[in-house]
Order: C-alpha cells, then structure tokens, then sequence
C-alpha cells in the first residue's frame, strides 16, 4: 500500500501499546514531520496523518530514530536534530517539538539510534562524527570527530552493551557504550567494504550481520560478538544492498536493494522466505523496518514515498494455539485408549470370577 510521495525522506515504526502502533513520516518540499495510524487488518496506513509538524526554513529531516517506549522522536536535519513528544490518542495526537541542545546545530546525522532498552542515544554523522549520549540526561560518553570517514549504518546490540557502525569507506567498528571505548574493527580483505550492520535479535545467538561488497558480489556475513570472529556468509541477494533491518522478536532479517527489492530472510537457515520484487520500483530503498507486532515491514524510497507491506510467511503457532493443540492430542489419546480397551481381549478385560455362567 502506498501512503507516502516522492517528497518522503525517512520513516519509522511508533511502537504503541496494545499493538496500535504509528508511524512517523519525514517529508521535504515542503518539509514536515507527520503521524499516521497503522491499520493491520487492511495493511494500511490513515489516509491524512493524525498529528503534523512544519519545519521552518530550508530544515529538511534527514532520518528518524524513536524511544521504545513510543513517547519521543528524534529527527536529524540538514541543520541539526529537533525532539519531538507525542501526547494523546489516535484521535487526538499532537506533536510538541523541544530544542536539544546538544545536537541543535551539529549538521544532518546519517544514523540516528537509540538502544534497545532506551538508555542511550548514538549519532553518526555525515561528516563521520561520533556522539553517543545517555538519555535521558543527554551526558556525553563519547565525542569523537573522525570516528569514520561518513557514517553509513548502525545499531545497538540486544543487551545494549555494544554499538556496531560502518563507514562510507567500507570499514566497520565495535564500541562499548558504557564508555564509549571502541573493542573492535572488524576484520575485511583489501578488496572487501562493508555496508550495512544489525545485531541478532532473538537473545540466543549473539552475532552480528553486516553486509560485505566484494566486487559486485553481495554477501550477508556473520560474526561472533564474544570473541569479534567470523563465522561464516552467504550469498542471498544478488544485488548491492541499500538497508538492512532486524525483527524485534530476531527471527527474521530483512534487506532492500538499490532497484527496489526486499528479501527477507529467516535467521535460523539463513535462507530467504519472501521476496518483493520492484516493490519500490527502480528506486533505491531509504529505510526498511519491521513492524513491531505484524509481519509486516515499513519502506521508503524518494520516488514512491512510504509503503506497508504484508510479508508472505510461514504461520507461526501461538502461545493458545499450542496448548490448543496438546489438549486435543490429550483428548484424543484418551478416547482412542477406550475404544482400544473395550474391544480388545487382553488379559486387562477378563471376565468376572464371581460370574457365573447363565444356564441354558
């Protein structure tokens, strides 16, 4: 479903309670910041958003990243970065823009994040300067002017101890987030460049994905985070990638091509499960996420605007369905060993000694 126009920069899931989630819309010409609701039964979004924000000026949004707990945004410009406070209900929604000081006039942020228990706040920017900040008190743990050379991706790990970014110039680098002390560099071949960068998500298998580019080959590499070493890639999409994401529950990683393709992909064979082709057709894909709840996944292009998409998936079993399912195994093991019992002649169904038999 297309809900967005070629005016769309950025775009981002608001995770909301009782699954009626959000998302948030960076527009330009002219340049707004919008909120529409999420409809799963339709796969579709409102068809005018339920709260808007104008920006002043030549203010054009960059990229978004919100706070897990749905309640904040914050939008990277061509200028600096703008917080927002998301108040109300779908009905009622208003956006209440705040200044943040220390980012106020840092210049567009290629990366905005934050991590996964809502602690911290990372910037990347595209002149390859590194801030990650403590939310919400906004204390520096670092501040690093030539961290890379212009920052590509990011993101933070499960437990929110690690940060993973890449650089325009293929390299690719490891920080502590507790005080900012980088622990890697992950380790590439003179005619390799990585791209793209997520954590597993699922809280069993600690590894990161990166996206590796050697010639005009693809390849989705995986490394172990306890001790930074490969383990092993794969060649799934034959084509350069443009942006990766993971789903909250790691079951499944996503990546959209520069022409318009989204492959998904199940973690646990490492093998594709869904492919959209020409969904953004010719276009390079801007941002890629899933939604919070549905298997579904939030795109954006500069041509087409903002889609959602329903992915074609395996039906998983849920909690009730299980239980379901195992009481009536139950039911039927207890039905089929009564039928067994009252027709077999098993020593079990004898006859009664104290019977006697009937005369004739």
């Amino acid at each position: 479903m297309d809900n967005g126009k070629a005016s769309v920069a950025c775009a981002s899931w608001i995770r909301r309670p009782e699954n009626a989630h959000l998302v948030v819309i960076g527009k330009t010409n002219p340049s707004s910041l919008e909120i529409f609701s999420f409809h799963p039964k339709t796969t579709s979004l409102s068809p005018s958003p339920k709260a808007k924000y104008a920006f002043e000026g030549e203010c054009e949004p960059v990229s978004i990243a919100v706070h897990p707990s749905g309640d904040v945004v914050v939008c990277s410009t061509t200028t600096g970065c703008k917080l927002f406070e998301l108040y109300g209900r779908e009905d009622n929604l208003k956006l209440s823009c705040k200044y943040l000081i220390h980012l106020q006039n840092v210049g567009p942020q290629q990366c905005l994040a934050f991590s996964v228990d809502g602690s911290r706040l990372a910037a990347g920017g595209v002149d390859g300067h590194f801030r990650l900040y403590e939310w919400p008190n906004m204390h520096i743990i670092v501040d690093e002017p030539g961290a890379h050379k212009s920052f590509q991706d990011m993101d933070f790990s499960l437990d929110s101890e690690f940060l993973a970014s890449t650089s325009t110039d293929g390299a690719a680098r490891i920080w502590r987030t507790s005080d900012g002390i980088p622990v890697s560099s992950l380790a590439r071949n003179p005619d390799e460049k990585f791209g793209l960068c997520r954590f597993s998500k699922d809280g069993t298998k600690p590894f990161v994905f990166c996206t590796v580019q050697k010639g005009d080959k693809m390849l989705i590499a995986v490394w172990d985070i306890c001790e930074w070493k490969k383990i092993g890639h794969k060649s799934l999409l034959k084509k350069p990638a443009s942006v990766m994401s993971v789903s909250l529950d790691g079951k499944y990683l996503a990546i959209g091509s520069k022409d318009g393709d989204v492959c998904t992909i199940e973690v646990k064979k490492m093998e594709v499960s869904h492919l959209s082709k020409r969904l953004h057709l010719g276009s390079n894909i801007a941002s890629l996420e899933f939604c919070p709840s549905e298997r579904v996944v939030l795109t954006t292009s500069a041509e087409w605007g903002a889609m959602v998409t329903k992915l074609s998936l395996p039906a998983e079993w849920k909690e009730w369905q299980l239980y379901l399912l195992l009481l009536g195994m139950f039911l039927a093991s207890a039905v089929a060993f009564y039928v067994f019992f009252q027709k077999s002649q098993s020593f079990w169904n004898f006859p009664d000694p104290y019977s006697r038999p009937t005369d004739i």
